[in-house]
């Protein structure tokens, strides 16, 4: 059996999160030189680009998120939303400071079939000393259809000392 703190141990520390900017930190994730979030691995989603306000995340899913109905479970939505919009967010994060996510919201418009490949994409429409605003849209990769859209607001603080 896996321990909390050898799981732990396998994300970045707070060296990782207080030497790097959050536009820094979500560059590094994307192109692998900080692990991605162990959450994206277990739902079937992953960071793809990283830039100025915006990130972008992929993924497929597949039958381990369904619901009891057979369809896609609402939490998926919520969580690669959460994810995109919350991380764009932090690429507006100076060095030194962190985010967390305040309340999100998600709007469902269609049903994703199991296997489309999407895209979310959060885009930042505020970032000040302490809060962060950003909105978010599910869309098929291949037919450019929208499945959801959202809206977060994060809390941006200090870092705690390592």
């Amino acid at each position: 059996m896996m321990h909390i703190a050898e799981t732990l141990d396998q994300l970045p520390d707070m060296n990782d999160l207080q030497s790097r900017s959050g536009l820094e930190f979500m560059q590094d994730m994307v192109a692998g030189r900080l692990p991605g979030p162990p959450i994206g691995a277990t739902m079937g989603f992953w960071p793809i680009s990283a830039e100025d306000g915006c990130v972008v995340f992929e993924g497929t899913p597949e039958f381990p998120v369904t619901n009891p109905m057979r369809g896609l479970h609402g939490g998926w939505y919520g969580a690669i939303l959460d994810s995109c919009m919350a991380c764009a967010v932090m690429t507006k994060v100076p060095r030194g400071s962190v985010y967390t996510t305040l309340e999100y919201k998600v709007n469902i418009t269609r049903a994703i079939p199991l296997g489309l490949t999407v895209r979310a994409t959060g885009t930042v429409q505020h970032a000040g000393r302490s809060t962060g605003v950003a909105s978010g849209e599910i869309r098929g990769t291949e037919d450019g259809k929208l499945y959801a859209s959202g809206s977060t607001t994060c809390l941006i603080m200090k870092a705690p000392l390592a």
